[in-house]
């Protein structure tokens, strides 16, 4: 995938919300007010202008509210129009006024598209108006105030929607209501209630809304607009030019019509638009009761001009005939067979209710009423445009409404995540559920990423033979972090206490809200699959501080028969993610890198594991991490190609820095080790859900729930034939299968030979788009299944995405200059760029007490050591054999990452009968990474490099334990690296360190690029 296909799909991602960024293009920003000194004072007397204005969109949820500028007269308001640019001009004044009143024809004349309106003080200027005809030539209209200030709200929109109603009704279908009204004082008292009540409805059914609060707002721009005509011909104009989309029609009963005023010229009007369109909402209004029967007659509502219910008359107007109330299913004759309030409860309906009644709406329009009331303007464009002739029979309307709408609802939810409906859950192919408010923190935002990227993009046609997906995942959003902290009084607990154990404890008897449970106990109603309770940290995963492994990780089988038992310790595994916030390696990890560990708020994960059942056991055929990064590539392979890490089973072996099997995506077929070398380092054991207990103690850690088999165990479920090969004694070579007798070798060579599916080309696709949409390296955790939903083909399922190191500067080398008798070390192979000149302090382990057999103690030492160099502020070297951070104790030294924070450069190096490869998808190798720490491998037995023993052995020694040796020479060490040569030293001393070319600029513990 190209740059400019990202650059299409991030597009794409906005075009939900652009159909209603293109809305209300025309907005009132700003307004000049003119207004004699008196009617400014009375209005400073009232209570601020600008603050009411303000308080009444504040209070019906609006946004942008205008900046208000006055001025006192006209010559002060040609002055100020000329500096700056006005959207609308508003004069405030009682006719006797001529000075003030005569500025609208002298702004007209220099601005005529700017918008001006009259507002009269009180009704008595009304009468007199009549003689000042020239008055309609300068003013877009007049309106009164008799000091109620919601007028000004209702002038803001009259003019905004004067303007916006044509592109709007063109573009989304945007709806009309037509007023009719002659009476400048009851369209000043009535446009406000109208505005008040249109846009508190709107509201209402915003909230309902699964998206985020961005989309809510933009969707208020898809209300209805307000058109106001004055006169019958007026009103019948604006009918013909907005047919199609006119919502209701509001009039009064007297006005003119032919020219003369007319008392029944509301009635003629509704009833000529009843012959036209027979099922337009109508009310009348009328101070004359006596209209309401003949309003009736016709088939109109009626409400009383003067009533003091006009606001709630009117609310129940829009609730029972503009679509902003349920959905009401009649049949033929108008009777209610059922009702739908949501969008869900109206997909549900469209299955169930009588043919007859889809008919009925259908050829009324009703369908896209209601559905453009709800902002679902794509739908309702189709919807609208539907006759029902066109259809053989009302069954076929009725399938293509509700595989309209099925396909509408999931391109809106595919790719994204959701607020929280429990009509979603279980339906695990397109969206991620958000449970509760606030980030979604590091692994979450990662997992959204690529969810989005999954449905909105090609790469899911771009390798066909596989389905690649995430598994049904739930986030908890970080404000129940907060919620959790503060209410449980927590915040002083946590600042004071540092024993672990006594934090954990105290979490897990605090309450989480009654909210979060509730909606934790109607997920459960469905899911019954095992879940993983994962942390997302706001820092976590970040570019710059990786955090892998540092927070804890629980796996719940969720197997219980006794659904609150199953919430319980859903929610335990809960708490106890929020507690490793506070362990003591978060502690020293934030310590290290110099934040506060109040800085950090906890999302949580709840994410499908992925696998099936066999037996007691719960487990994927495959699990692993890919990266598109090789640090130590081989052969012709170059860093580029990427590596890939394989396990049988849970994927703990990977990032624990156990056992598994290494590839190239780019080359899957080229072997790594030879046969001999497999047979010796090859998966033995794996790791898998224990189902057999339903009740668990997550206290005791991660690993409560899990347990390691023999592969024999894997052998007999019949799940190791797909991907080891067995032993061939006595031709010396790996036969692919377990079909003959011998030792199994798990080499994942019927997938990555044979190509049974297409697992490298999946991997090596996924980490391109990834790297390019990062701009960055990139590593994906991942697990594959063979049977998931009964599919004919495998599924990938993408567990994480997450950045792997920081870009930099080159640092060159010429290797010609080294001089190897200066050399303390020499590598080719690592990580790291720059130079590192601070050094003066080796901890190192002597190659002849290396016993593989105390690698537990040996961590001890070194954390001990760790600790006094931090203390010190003395950063270090650290020697060690094997894998630095494996959880196997046979593989290497199973330190943690805090047990070496203050460690500058960690070196691992080879020995006679122990070569381990490198760490590479462990957790601890990738905060290695992301922390600017030069990771070296020394292969003493191959290539060139070493490590002189002898000089080492014969410096100065601090302190020396059983295993490990604190060395401190009298003066700094040179640490060079050059990543992409691949050329790593440190000189003895500093001295004789390489000089860089001129012009160069040093670069302490930077990343770039690496070989």
């Amino acid at each position: 995938m190209h740059n400019d296909e990202l650059m299409q799909v991030f597009k794409k991602f906005k075009s939900d919300s652009e159909i209603f960024h293109d809305l209300m293009r025309f907005k009132v920003r700003e307004l000049l007010l003119v207004a004699t000194i008196f009617d400014a004072f009375s209005l400073e007397q009232d209570g601020l202008l600008a603050e009411k204005i303000f308080g009444e969109y504040f209070s019906l949820n609006l946004t942008s509210a205008p900046r208000i500028s006055s001025v006192t007269s006209g010559d002060e308001a040609i002055e100020m129009l000329e500096k700056r640019k006005f959207d609308l001009v508003v004069v405030l004044s009682r006719l006797s006024r001529a000075d003030t009143i005569n500025c609208g024809q002298r702004i007209r004349e220099r601005w005529p598209d700017l918008p001006v309106l009259l507002l009269l003080n009180d009704n008595t200027d009304l009468e007199a108006l009549d003689t000042r005809s020239d008055l309609w030539l300068h003013y877009d209209n007049v309106f009164v105030w008799n000091g109620n200030s919601e007028i000004f709200l209702a002038m803001i929109k009259y003019i905004e929607d004067r303007r916006n109603a044509d592109k709007d009704t063109a573009i989304a279908q945007v709806r009309i209501i037509l007023l009719v009204e002659d009476s400048i004082r009851y369209y000043s008292r009535y446009l406000p209630h109208l505005y008040s009540e249109l846009i508190r409805q709107t509201t209402k059914l915003v909230e309902e809304e699964l998206q985020e609060e961005t989309k809510k707002v933009l969707r208020m721009r898809c209300r209805p607009k307000i058109i106001l005509a004055t006169s019958y011909e007026e009103a019948m104009k604006q009918y013909e030019h907005f047919e199609d989309y006119l919502l209701c029609v509001i009039s009064d009963v007297k006005y003119k019509k032919d020219g003369v005023l007319d008392d029944k010229a509301g009635l003629k009007l509704a009833k000529k638009l009843k012959e036209l369109s027979p099922d337009l909402p109508i009310l009348l209004q009328s101070s004359e009761p006596e209209i309401e029967s003949a309003a009736n007659r016709l088939g109109a509502a009626f409400v009383h001009k003067e009533s003091q219910f006009l606001s709630k008359r009117l609310s129940k107007f829009f609730y029972r005939n503009l679509g902003f109330g349920d959905f009401v299913f009649r049949n033929a004759h108008g009777q209610e067979i059922t009702r739908a309030r949501t969008m869900s409860d109206f997909r549900n309906c469209l299955r169930i209710v009588p043919a007859e009644s889809i008919e009925y709406h259908a050829s009324r329009n009703n369908f896209s009423t209601w559905l453009l009331a709800r902002g679902e303007v794509q739908i309702a464009k189709v919807v609208s445009r539907i006759h029902v002739a066109e259809f053989d029979e009302v069954e076929s309307l009725r399938d293509f409404l509700i595989n309209m709408g099925n396909w509408v609802f999931r391109m809106k939810t595919r790719g994204k995540v959701i607020s929280f409906d429990k009509s979603f859950i279980g339906d695990n192919r397109h969206h991620i559920c958000k449970l509760a408010e606030g980030a979604i923190g590091g692994k979450g935002r990662g997992i959204a990423f690529m969810n989005y990227l999954l449905y909105n993009s090609s790469m899911l046609e771009s390798v066909s033979d596989i389905v690649i997906r995430i598994p049904e995942t739930f986030i908890i959003g970080v404000d129940e972090f907060t919620n959790f902290i503060t209410t449980n009084d927590l915040a002083d607990f946590v600042s004071s206490e540092r024993d672990y154990a006594t934090i954990k404890r105290r979490f897990v008897e605090s309450r989480l809200s009654e909210k979060i449970l509730n909606r934790l106990r109607i997920v459960l109603q469905k899911v019954t699959y095992p879940l993983a309770v994962r942390s997302s940290g706001v820092l976590e995963d970040s570019v710059s501080h990786s955090m892998s492994g540092l927070y804890e990780t629980f796996f719940v089988p969720n197997n219980h028969p006794d659904s609150e038992v199953r919430l319980r310790q859903l929610e335990e595994a809960i708490k106890l993610v929020y507690a490793s916030v506070y362990s003591k390696e978060a502690r020293e990890y934030f310590d290290a890198i110099n934040y506060n560990i109040e800085e950090e708020k906890m999302a949580v994960v709840i994410q499908q594991i992925v696998g099936r059942k066999h037996g007691h056991n719960f487990y994927p055929l495959i699990s692993g991490v890919g990266q598109s990064y090789n640090y130590y590539p081989f052969s012709y392979i170059q860093p580029e190609d990427g590596v890939g890490m394989l396990v049988l089973g849970l994927g703990r072996n990977v990032v624990g820095g156990e056992r598994s099997f290494r590839f190239c995506p780019t080359y899957p077929q080229l072997e790594i080790l030879t046969p001999e070398e497999l047979v010796k380092n090859s998966q033995r054991r794996f790791t898998v859900l224990d189902l057999e207990k339903n009740t668990v103690d997550l206290f005791n850690g991660e690993d409560a729930t899990l347990v390691k088999h023999d592969i024999s165990v894997a052998d007999a479920d019949g799940t190791l034939q797909e991907v080891a090969s067995t032993w061939n004694h006595l031709d010396q070579r790996l036969e692919v299968g377990t079909d003959t007798r011998g030792p199994r070798v798990i080499n994942f060579a019927n997938i990555l030979q044979y190509e049974s599916m297409p697992l490298a080309r999946t991997i090596k696709h996924i980490l391109n788009v990834s790297e390019e949409a990062l701009e960055t390296p990139v590593e994906i955790e991942f697990a594959v299944d063979v049977d998931a939903d009964n599919l004919d083909k495998p599924v990938f399922y993408l567990l994480q995405l997450k950045h792997m190191l920081r870009e930099s500067e080159d640092y060159n080398i010429d290797k010609a200059s080294i001089d190897r008798s200066k050399l303390m070390l020499y590598a080719d192979s690592g990580m790291g760029n720059g130079r590192i000149d601070e050094i003066s302090d080796i901890v190192w382990i002597d190659p002849d007490l290396f016993d593989k057999s105390q690698t537990e103690e040996m961590a001890r030492e070194v954390e001990a050591f760790n600790l006094e160099l931090k203390e010190s502020g003395r950063r270090y070297i650290l020697l060690g054999p094997g894998r630095w951070g494996t959880r196997d104790r046979w593989l290497g030294i199973p330190v943690t990452w805090p047990q070496t924070s203050f460690a500058k450069v960690i070196v691992e190096y080879s020995l006679e009968g122990f070569r381990v490869d490198a760490s590479m998808g462990s957790h601890f190798f990738h905060n290695v990474t992301t922390m600017g720490i030069g990771y070296f491998s020394v292969r003493q037995d191959s290539g060139e490099g070493f490590i002189d023993w002898n000089w080492l052995r014969s410096q100065p020694v601090i302190k020396r334990q059983k295993y490990f040796t604190h060395t401190r020479l009298p003066h700094k060490l040179g640490v060079v690296m050059d990543g992409r040569q691949g050329i790593f030293l440190v000189y003895q001393n500093i001295e004789d360190s390489i000089v860089l070319e001129s012009g160069e600029v040093e670069i302490d513990h930077a990343y770039g690029s690496f070989t």
